[in-house]
């Protein structure tokens, strides 16, 4: 079987980065119309009355890290050239983002659980049902922060990388490289500093425009073949 060609797995990694923003975005759109925090009777209603959709957002994220993980692979074979050490250990960093994030969807998940209205839980009153749902899905909240040390630790060595490869703008690299520490903001804000939360909104956006730029390039423009090829000569 012949080696995908660098074009062709810089477009792989271009559409897995847009899927993963993709899935991300509709499962951040489903919390947001059933979740509202410190309303426990309100949010359990609406699981309630939603129960498929909450199933959706919750099919979604898992799907995403799906392809997070799997879009870090295909990066990590386009840039280990440049530097294969740094490319693994930023695949390693999203490696243990993803691990983090995916079981703490038992969290989410624990929370339809007990809005299920199986007979095992008749031994609690609604109100006890709809504080544990709650408290279920602050631990969720608590955890997918949690990952976040890791989805930003990996932004460094992918900045750096993309930002010295010469496959791709420079600026992608910054701006990845910036992106870094917005989502460390994030992160310590969130433990740190909880009444703080505006501090983050500059980094976030930054960071949007970071990972959405770097997938759009990787699957409308890939890499500069000319580069790469001195590249993989040089290695």
């Amino acid at each position: 079987m012949s080696k995908p060609s660098n074009e062709k797995t810089a477009r792989i990694a271009g559409s897995l980065y847009l899927a993963f923003i993709g899935f991300t975005l509709l499962a951040e759109i489903v919390r947001s119309r059933l979740i509202v925090f410190g309303d426990a009777a309100g949010t359990a209603n609406n699981i309630i009355a939603s129960q498929w959709l909450f199933r959706v957002g919750f099919v979604s994220e898992l799907l995403s890290a799906l392809f997070f993980l799997s879009a870090a692979w295909a990066l990590y074979s386009l840039l280990k050239p440049v530097n294969n050490n740094l490319a693994l250990l930023f695949v390693l960093l999203n490696l243990c983002g993803v691990g983090v994030e995916s079981i703490n969807m038992l969290n989410q998940y624990a929370a339809l659980q007990l809005l299920s209205g199986a007979s095992y839980l008749n031994v609690f009153q609604t109100a006890q049902l709809q504080a544990l749902a709650m408290s279920y899905l602050y631990s969720y909240t608590d955890g997918f922060m949690i990952a976040q040390i890791f989805y930003g630790a990996w932004l460094l060595p992918l900045g750096y990388l993309v930002f010295k490869s010469g496959l791709l703008p420079r600026i992608l690299g910054i701006l990845l490289i910036i992106d870094f520490f917005g989502v460390l903001i994030w992160f310590f804000q969130f433990f740190l500093l909880p009444g703080y939360a505006v501090i983050t909104y500059p980094g976030l956006a930054a960071s949007f425009v970071a990972e959405f730029s770097l997938a759009v390039w990787l699957l409308v423009k890939g890499v500069r073949n000319r580069e790469l090829n001195l590249i993989e000569a040089l290695g």
